[in-house]
């Protein structure tokens, strides 16, 4: 790096926010070309049943009408599961079916030349049904009793398969303490500011898609495989993503229907998500019931730590699957060490929208679990809830470390953040006759997803590599190319910061390109999982270094001096002690440009590609403390303080990174006390979905410490997810502290005002009708 523009922890502006923040942005909705026409997708109105007419001769006949298309027209269109569970009994799912196993799926596409008249034509589509019991509730679907969504496979039942240590009963049968407790996760709606947004367009024998996308090469693989296509007749442009949160990483089935039109209609086709719609169709999380089990020694040492996790796939495995709930499993020690841990995972399958996934995947849902049960634990021996934590805690000393859920923590010192959290957190003093409490929360975080090898043992199909191209042009400013996507998180900003440092160029002499698959190197899966800096990044800082290497070689051949006696300072490279033997920066790009006195055998031009496979994940991890008021006359919850203690390795820009946390604890906050998707007995979709707004938020006081991780190139971590999954674990013991006559039955999420007071009524009843509870 050159020493003299250290950007790499600058807290430099983000480069982006300009274009975003004054109206200049460019999404898949703004996309506008010649003769465009717009689809409107047709949802079934019922939860499980089967079409039995679907009469399109009115809508096609309607004004401004192209086309309509319904089951029949896109038989043998799927899509694939990229990631598979143990005895998935389907790999794919079709894009159209007449078999209805949810509310929102879609029968059909009426594409016309408005939205207006597509929409009006969709309203004289004539279905016919014959409708079928629903069944809400993947313990329900598991009942002897339950229809069945699939007849072939005679169950509901996906999968059932272990992870970790089989043998946690002995231990947890002759432990000191147990404390068994049963937690139901609720579902959570992803809710961009942008709903899902797509372009399609067919010329040329070419298939162009303006997508809304976490990952464009993810999309063109899944476009291509569905409707046919060689993928080079596929170019995905990722425009700018008003969030995406994991919902966006995927292509969808009324979004390949999108596709499907314009090569029918040879014409572009636009669709956008109406926002109704998207309760409905865009998958949600989360979703889950677990039966965890923590057990302890007499001196409060952790012995065993067992879940048995049963999840919500929702109408059939989506692009995801399992994977959501088999995080949980393997994330589920946390920080802390256990003679012995494992999980039960099983997954089924109900009349809802698919789940998928959603920031934290699956990893908000383990601390939910592991958290409750460790403050509970530290209730019932009459000790600190922090104390019982550092007893049982990681040391930095013992790093790196395997779990007994196959996991291997890199780096950090996990006791340092919590002793650091318990001089931050505290609660104000009750003088308004509401109940207060302080808890706390503490995760590890899998971040940096991509070693290809363990990808496939785990059955995902997809590698976990990137790849990045680094070059200089001959004015010396440097262009950086990767298929990451940039989804609203900084990595523009992030990845400038990383080349400007690496190669040795001013800042504003940096651009990068990002999200066109014509244009940037393959990424196998995209900007998910907390991985776009740190792979990514790997792949960049690799390139960086290899092109540095070639412009000093070029230097120190033009000034016939060794390559290790050169220095880059400023724009020049200099030799070292002698400032007046350099080259400039663009002497020595405009020289390889023109193959002008270069090294023998060297060849023109200044351009470098990596390809970063990380030989192991990066593990982020954070302290989290709430403090709360309850109002134990309506079981309202307001938090009134919040703070992270948080370490996601080398921090290349602060700002952004705490910018991530903040974002994410708000989303936490949102699934610790309002956000749940509920559903009718009949399977439909409740309309009521509270997100937290700034009442709900509290100021978030975020402390950042930096311990880097030794096995990616750099040593960042990810940070996307960070915020997300401490907070209602939080929250919930926060709330148990301030009502420890039910802190046994704060095991649900979300924490609603009806929730709490139901709890706090039924130990009062109990308490004066001893034949109550």
């Amino acid at each position: 790096m050159s020493d003299d523009r250290p950007y790499v922890g600058a807290r430099t502006p983000r480069r982006e926010d300009p274009r975003l923040l004054t109206g200049r942005g460019r999404f898949a909705g703004d996309v506008s070309l010649p003769g465009m026409a717009h689809a409107v997708v047709v949802r079934s109105p019922l939860a499980h049943g089967r079409v039995t007419r679907c009469e399109a001769g009115a809508a096609r006949a309607a004004h401004g009408v192209l086309d309509v298309i319904t089951a029949g027209d896109a038989a043998g269109v799927r899509l694939p599961c990229v990631s598979l569970a143990p005895g998935q009994p389907e790999s794919s799912y079709p894009v159209l079916e007449e078999t209805i196993r949810y509310a929102g799926q879609p029968l059909a596409v009426v594409v016309a030349l408005t939205e207006e008249a597509a929409q009006d034509a969709a309203e004289l589509l004539d279905v016919g049904f014959d409708e079928l019991p629903a069944v809400v509730g993947a313990d329900r679907a598991l009942l002897d009793d339950a229809p069945l969504l699939y007849p072939g496979w005679g169950t509901n039942l996906v999968t059932d398969f272990v992870i970790g240590d089989t043998d946690c009963e002995e231990l947890i049968a002759g432990a000191e303490h147990v404390v068994e407790m049963t937690f139901r996760i609720g579902r959570a709606a992803p809710s961009p500011m942008e709903p899902r947004r797509i372009v399609a367009s067919w010329a040329d024998g070419t298939l162009t898609i303006w997508a809304s996308t976490q990952a464009p090469h993810h999309v063109r693989d899944h476009a291509a495989q569905a409707l046919g296509l060689a993928q080079h007749r596929v170019r995905v442009i990722g425009c700018d993503v008003g969030g995406g949160f994991g919902a966006k990483e995927h292509l969808y089935p009324d979004e390949t229907l999108v596709c499907l039109a314009a090569i029918r209609s040879g014409r572009p086709v636009r669709w956008v998500e109406p926002r109704t719609d998207h309760f409905g169709a865009t998958l949600p999380a989360r979703d889950a019931v677990h039966r965890g089990r923590l057990a302890l020694d007499a001196d409060g040492r952790f012995v065993a730590l067992h879940c048995d996790i049963l999840g919500d796939l929702g109408a059939h495995p989506s692009n995801v699957g399992i994977s959501p709930i088999a995080v949980s499993a393997t994330m589920l020690p946390g920080p802390y060490r256990f003679e012995r841990a494992g999980a039960r995972v099983r997954a089924a399958v109900t009349t809802t929208t698919p789940t998928g996934s959603y920031r934290g995947f699956g990893q908000p849902e383990a601390t939910w679990t592991r958290e409750r049960l460790v403050d509970e634990a530290a209730r019932r021996l009459g000790v600190d809830p922090v104390e019982i934590r550092l007893r049982n805690m990681i040391r930095p000393e013992e790093l790196p470390y395997a779990t007994r859920t196959w996991q291997s923590y890199d780096s950090g010192d996990y006791p340092g953040a919590l002793r650091a959290l318990r001089g931050l957190a505290r609660t104000r003093p009750s003088h308004d006759g509401r109940r207060r409490g302080v808890g706390f929360s503490c995760h590890v975080e899998s971040t940096g997803m991509g070693p290809s090898a363990q990808m496939k043992a785990a059955g995902i199909q997809a590698g976990g590599f990137e790849s990045a191209v680094v070059r200089m042009e001959p004015d010396a400013s440097v262009v950086v190319c990767t298929g990451v996507a940039g989804i609203g998180q900084g990595i523009e900003t992030a990845l400038a910061q990383l080349a400007a440092d690496r190669v040795g160029v001013p800042l504003e002499r940096v651009q990068v390109v990002l999200g066109d698959t014509a244009a940037t190197p393959y990424s196998p899966v995209g900007s998910i999982a907390s991985r776009s800096l740190t792979v990514g990044g790997g792949a960049l800082i690799q390139a960086a270094a290899r092109l540095r290497d070639r412009i000093v070689a070029i230097a120190a051949h033009q000034l016939e001096a060794a390559p290790e006696d050169l220095e880059v300072a400023g724009e020049v490279v200099r030799v070292k002690g002698d400032p007046g033997a350099r080259r400039t920066l663009e002497e020595i790009a405009a020289s390889a440009w023109r193959g002008w006195d270069l090294p023998e055998g060297m060849s023109p031009g200044l351009e470098e590609r990596a390809t970063h496979d990380p030989a192991a994940y990066t593990y982020a991890y954070g302290a989290h403390a709430a403090a709360v008021a309850v109002d134990v006359e309506t079981g309202a919850v307001e938090v009134e303080g919040y703070w992270v203690v948080g370490d996601s390795g080398t921090l290349v820009n602060p700002a952004i990174v705490e910018g991530q946390i903040r974002g994410g604890v708000a989303q936490g906050i949102g699934m610790a006390l309002t956000e749940e998707l509920a559903y009718s007995e009949e399977g439909l979709p409740l309309a009521e979905y509270l997100l937290p707004t700034t009442r709900e938020i509290p100021a978030v006081e975020v402390v950042l410490v930096q311990t880097p991780s030794p096995v990616t190139p750099g040593g960042m971590k990810g940070v996307g997810e960070a915020g997300v999954i401490g907070p209602p674990a939080a929250i919930g013991n926060a709330v148990a502290a301030a009502l420890p006559e039910i802190a046994d039955r704060i095991t649900v999420t979300p924490l609603t005002p009806q929730t709490v007071w139901s709890l706090l009524d039924s130990s009062h009843r109990s308490r004066t009708d001893p034949g109550v509870g």
